[in-house]
C-alpha cells in the first residue's frame, strides 16, 4: 500500500511539472524583439572596446549578468561631463543617462549575441555627479530607465537606485550599473 501511494505521488509530481512547463512556455511573448525596437528608435549600438583598468564589462553567474558601471560616452568618443545642479541641466543629465543606456545595451549585445536572450532587467544603480544641493537625481536617471523600458517593455521594468555623488571618474555626469536576468 505504501509503495502504491509513493508511485501515485510521483506520477502526480510529473504531471504538475509538465503542466508548469507548458504554462511557462505559453507565457513567452513571440512579439518580444528588443533589437527591432532599437532599430525603430534609430539607435545604433557601438563597440565598447576593452576596459582601461583591471575589470571586465560584464560577469555572468548562472542566469544573472552583472554589468560594470558605464559612463555617458557618446558616438564621437567623448563623455558628457559636468556636475548636475552646477554646469548641467536636468535635461542634459537625462540625455547623459540615456547615452549610458545605449552603452550598456551595447555591452549586453556583445556579451549575449542577441538581446532576445534578456529575460528581464532586474536592477539599476544610477550615480549622478551632482552639487550638494541638487535634488533631482531620479529625473536624471529616468533617461536610462525610460530607454530600457522602451526597448524591453515590461521586461525592462526594474528596481532602481538614483543617488548623488560628489564626483565621478573623469568628471562624467552619470554612471550606471545594471543586473540582468538572461535565458539559459
Amino acid at each position: 500500500m505504501l509503495l502504491a501511494t509513493f508511485v501515485l505521488s510521483c506520477g502526480d509530481i510529473d504531471r504538475a511539472v509538465s503542466e508548469e512547463n507548458e504554462t511557462t512556455s505559453a507565457k513567452v511573448d513571440t512579439n518580444y524583439n528588443p533589437e527591432a525596437v532599437l532599430d525603430s528608435l534609430g539607435i545604433v549600438l557601438r563597440d565598447q572596446g576593452t576596459p582601461v583598468a583591471n575589470y571586465v564589462h560584464a560577469v555572468r553567474t548562472g542566469n544573472l549578468m552583472f554589468l560594470a558601471g558605464k559612463g555617458p560616452k557618446q558616438a564621437n568618443g567623448e563623455n558628457i561631463i559636468g556636475k548636475l545642479g552646477d554646469s548641467l541641466t536636468i535635461d542634459q543629465g537625462y540625455q547623459a543617462a540615456r547615452e549610458v543606456g545605449i552603452n550598456q545595451l551595447s555591452v549586453l549585445k556583445a556579451e549575449l549575441g542577441d538581446l532576445n536572450k534578456v529575460k528581464r532587467i532586474v536592477s539599476v544603480h544610477g550615480m549622478v555627479n551632482a552639487s550638494p544641493d541638487f535634488k533631482d537625481h531620479s529625473k536624471v536617471i529616468n533617461g536610462y530607465s525610460d530607454l530600457i523600458v522602451a526597448v524591453f517593455g515590461d521586461k525592462g521594468k526594474h528596481a532602481r537606485a538614483a543617488v548623488g555623488m560628489g564626483s565621478l571618474p573623469g568628471n562624467m555626469a552619470v554612471e550606471v550599473e545594471m543586473v540582468v536576468e538572461v535565458y539559459e
